[in-house]
């Protein structure tokens, strides 16, 4: 599989973002998860390419996004990824990073706008980003949240996701967000 380069991702995000603040925001936070998962490398055996690649594509979706809800970003940014040729090895990288992953029963319980199906990352690549991407909110202004804050914001979706929270915290521990909070001036939360 040939995962796509840095510059070409750049491009990709350049050519679908519907404007330039829409552009700016998507794509700063694409980096900064990829910053946080890069920090979980050592000791992993991963495909480290696959997961930046994964990183910097997995939000995507939301420049298709019109007024339709936010959680639709996900499956979006899979179709776009699949229009353009990518395999579904980067196309899951969209569909299955939100919140700690949508089961079906999900779908079905909270009447999601999605295709009811499993968004689960089946992959330790998928699940290094998802769990990343957990840790940076592009809400304005935008923060890096901690931990805790995170798995306060999921309780309202049951306590089997903030168990599933805590056991990905268990498993590759919190990240270090004071460099990305200095470098950025995005408050840690």
């Amino acid at each position: 599989m040939q995962v796509p380069t840095d510059s070409e991702i750049l491009d990709l995000h350049r050519d679908h973002a519907p404007t330039r603040a829409a552009f700016d925001s998507v794509f700063e936070h694409c980096q900064l998860v990829c910053s946080v998962a890069e920090q979980f490398f050592d000791g992993l055996d991963i495909d480290t390419d696959l997961v930046r690649a994964g990183a910097l594509l997995h939000d995507i979706g939301v420049y298709r996004l019109d007024s339709s809800a936010y959680v639709r970003h996900g499956v979006l940014g899979h179709e776009l990824l699949a229009s353009l040729g990518f395999p579904v090895e980067i196309c899951r990288f969209a569909s299955c990073h939100t919140g700690v992953g949508i089961t079906r029963e999900d779908v079905v319980r909270q009447v999601l706008p999605i295709p009811v199906d499993d968004y689960l990352p089946r992959t330790p690549e998928e699940e290094l980003v998802m769990y990343a991407d957990k840790f940076h909110s592009k809400r304005t202004p935008p923060v890096f949240l901690s931990g805790d804050t995170y798995a306060a914001e999921i309780a309202r979706f049951g306590e089997d996701k903030v168990q599933r929270f805590g056991e990905l915290r268990k498993q590759y521990g919190d990240p270090s967000l004071s460099a990305l909070s200095a470098a950025t001036g995005y408050a840690v939360v």
